[in-house]
């Protein structure tokens, strides 16, 4: 539907962007990019149902009308002659006619299964083949040109398709270079991109290039989800109805955006106001600069829309929310990283603390409050009095080493991080999906770089400069018979074989009993996962980290390339108690499971760093080790896994080697530290991936 001289043109029925309920911050995001494209756009995060779309699609009818040049596909401004597409640029250069016309600022819908030809632009197949000659195909960033480029699930997007796009959004100019071709033409959009963190995080990197975020809810009032019910009612007996009741409110904002953008070059921002913005970013721990900057250009947007002169620090504190919300260092994690387990473990560890501390409870009142297979452990405790009074211990029998009976916990901050050098599997010979920057592969997307080509019956990418070469022998016959400049068979085409480097998926299964903190164990295994976090970060890799003590295994860590977050989760986990293994085992596998069914042709590593003395089972029909064991075996049936055990067991007189038999279960390599530190692990990882 289409505003335009105060009547409604029904070429669809869109919702009125007036009439959408609530998420003033969404619809204030939206204007102020209308207004000012510089912002960056807004990545608009929220549960499903709460009008993402709906707001997107109503923003096109208040935009003004563009003006361009008549056939040109990337729809340059004849305005604007330095910032025209090539063949616009020859147009102007020789001095040709150039006819102008008038349309509705685009909408383009980035699809999800979008590959690299579709968004940037390639070479026009069927000119080449009938004419012989080379042209450019303009893509979705052509047809987007001085409109809106609108990805739904844009955490779901493939992350190379993203970083193209948020290139071009960048610069405002798009370069194609492929295929014999060179072509540049003018890519300037208002991004907006809306995702449900239920379904998966964004790229930190992603993230910040965003201008502006928000987050929008459900209405949490009865009266309002009342009349939002009665509202779309109304929509959906009479669209066309519904529409005309809020057209002169559209209207309104149509124009107050259309002199917006006249006045906004006008508008001053007071040197002194600076200072705030950055005193603000500042405050909110932000990385780099983009903050400052989408701050400053949302604020003097805010002005020109509310028809000021002048930007106030009211305009500043308005905006600043909106420019910082996703780019704050100190935020707490995505929704989608809470873990259930590790919250209620953590609600029970303050609880028995704060009971602790009230003397309300005692170290028997502790040691009975669990059994496991049919012993509480004040029995434990003197089967250990008695081993240590002879005869080699029980291995499952015995307590974590210098444990108490009470179970003590301890919280210890990483080690040191240290440098991870060409952490990289050497390149493989099955075809695979997925990105990143670690090892190379090969791979069946349009994405990565053309090694070879083949002759395949199938064309989803077909390399053009081997197919002409095996069509020229023919030329001089099929010529006379097609009369075609170039004549290509389907015998001729060749397909393209890509290589490119995918990303891989560390899982740490941690041992977080008693005994990893004795000899800074676990100082040194928080130390490596942020080492090899920081090296992740550019790599693409994502770390996972679970953790096994007491009677359960938590994901402290889930799936994350995020250092921040890391350091955040890491910091707070508790060492103590008892060792569940193979409750440890499962969790882990279970992380990996979900990983494969995502990606089935990836190659998870998982680094499990234990003694391996098992004391806690979770079928008491089984004694800990042999259940434990029996996982083992069981999880080495996954062949796509690369495990590696890290053995912990201080070397003394007495060694009981089950980290070393959980090793040969799993069909794992082994490796055997006394005194472990970061550098060792990280070592470790180096040589298994």
């Amino acid at each position: 539907m289409e505003l335009h001289n105060n009547r409604i043109l029904t070429e669809d029925y869109l919702y009125p962007f007036s009439a959408i309920m609530g998420q003033e911050d969404m619809k204030l995001a939206l204007i102020l990019n209308a207004v000012e494209p510089r912002i960056g756009g807004v990545l608009i995060r929220g549960e499903k149902g709460t009008a993402k779309s709906t707001a997107v699609r109503a923003l096109r009818r208040l935009l003004p009308d563009i003006k361009v040049i008549r056939g040109c596909p990337c729809l340059c401004d004849p305005g604007s002659p330095l910032h025209a597409c090539t063949q616009c640029a020859e147009k102007i250069r020789t001095g040709k006619y150039i006819e102008n016309a008038y349309m509705k600022a685009p909408l383009v819908t980035l699809p999800l299964n979008a590959t690299e030809e579709m968004v940037t632009g390639s070479l026009d197949m069927e000119f080449a083949m009938r004419k012989g000659q080379r042209r450019f195909q303009p893509g979705l960033l052509a047809r987007v040109n001085r409109g809106i480029l609108y990805i739904d699930e844009v955490n779901l997007l493939d992350d190379h398709l993203v970083d193209i796009i948020l290139d071009v959004a960048s610069s405002g100019v798009n370069i194609v270079e492929r295929e014999g071709l060179s072509y540049l033409h003018p890519s300037r959009f208002i991004l907006v991109g809306t995702m449900n963190p239920e379904e998966g995080p964004l790229r930190p990197q992603l993230l910040d290039r965003f201008g502006l975020c928000v987050e929008v809810g459900g209405e949490g009032d009865l009266d309002s989800r009342v009349r939002l019910m009665e509202m779309r009612e109304s929509y959906d007996n009479n669209p066309v109805e519904f529409a005309a009741r809020y057209l002169d409110e559209d209207n309104v904002i149509a124009e107050r955006i259309r002199r917006a953008g006249e006045r906004l070059k006008g508008v001053v921002f007071p040197q002194r106001l600076l200072g705030l913005v950055s005193e603000i970013c500042l405050q909110n721990n932000v990385a780099g600069h983009r903050a400052d900057m989408a701050v400053k250009y949302a604020a003097r947007a805010l002005a020109a829309y509310e028809g000021r002169s002048a930007v106030t620090a009211g305009d500043i504190n308005r905006v600043a929310g909106m420019a910082i919300l996703h780019r704050r260092r100190d935020a707490l994690p995505p929704s989608g990283h809470d873990d259930p387990d590790r919250r209620d473990d953590a609600g029970d560890r303050d609880d028995q603390k704060e009971r602790w501390q009230n003397g309300s409870v005692d170290s028997n009142d502790m040691r009975s409050q669990t059994h496991e297979n049919g012993e509480d452990r004040g029995g434990e405790g003197n089967r250990m009095e008695e081993d240590h009074q002879g005869g080699p211990p029980d291995p499952e029998s015995r307590s974590e080493e210098d444990e108490p009976s009470g179970v003590t916990e301890q919280v210890f901050e990483p080690g040191r991080t240290s440098r991870v050098q060409s952490i990289t599997q050497e390149k493989d010979r099955l075809v695979r999906r997925g990105s990143g920057r670690r090892t190379r592969t090969r791979t069946t997307q349009k994405a990565g770089r053309y090694v070879k080509s083949i002759h395949s019956d199938k064309y989803p990418d077909i390399a053009i400069d081997a197919t002409i070469r095996a069509a020229a022998p023919h030329q001089r016959r099929r010529k006379k018979e097609s009369g075609m400049a170039i004549s290509i068979r389907r015998d001729d085409i060749r397909r393209k074989i890509r290589e490119k480097r995918i990303g891989n998926f560390l899982v740490f299964m941690v041992d977080a009993s008693g005994s990893m903190g004795a000899k800074a164990r676990m100082i040194a295994t928080k130390g490596a996962i942020l080492s090899l976090l920081l090296d992740a970060y550019q790599k693409r890799d994502r770390v996972a980290m679970v953790t096994f003590r007491q009677r359960k295994a938590v994901v402290n860590l889930q799936p994350t390339a995020s250092v921040e977050l890391a350091v955040r989760q890491l910091g707070e986990m508790p060492v103590g108690g008892r060792t569940p293994l193979s409750a440890g085992l499962l969790k882990g596998y279970e992380l990996l499971r979900v990983h494969l069914r995502k990606d089935p042709s990836s190659r998870p590593i998982a680094i499990i760093v234990t003694d391996g003395r098992a004391n806690v089972s979770m079928d008491t029909r089984l004694s800990p080790s042999e259940e434990a064991i029996r996982m083992a075996a069981e999880m080495s049936g996954e062949k796509r896994v690369k495990y590696v055990v890290i053995d912990t067991e201080e070397k003394s007189v007495v060694r009981f080697g089950l980290a070393a038999r959980l090793a040969a279960a799993l069909g794992a390599e082994h490796f055997s530290f006394n005194n472990l530190v970061a550098g060792d692990i990280v070592s470790i990882v180096r040589r298994s991936i």
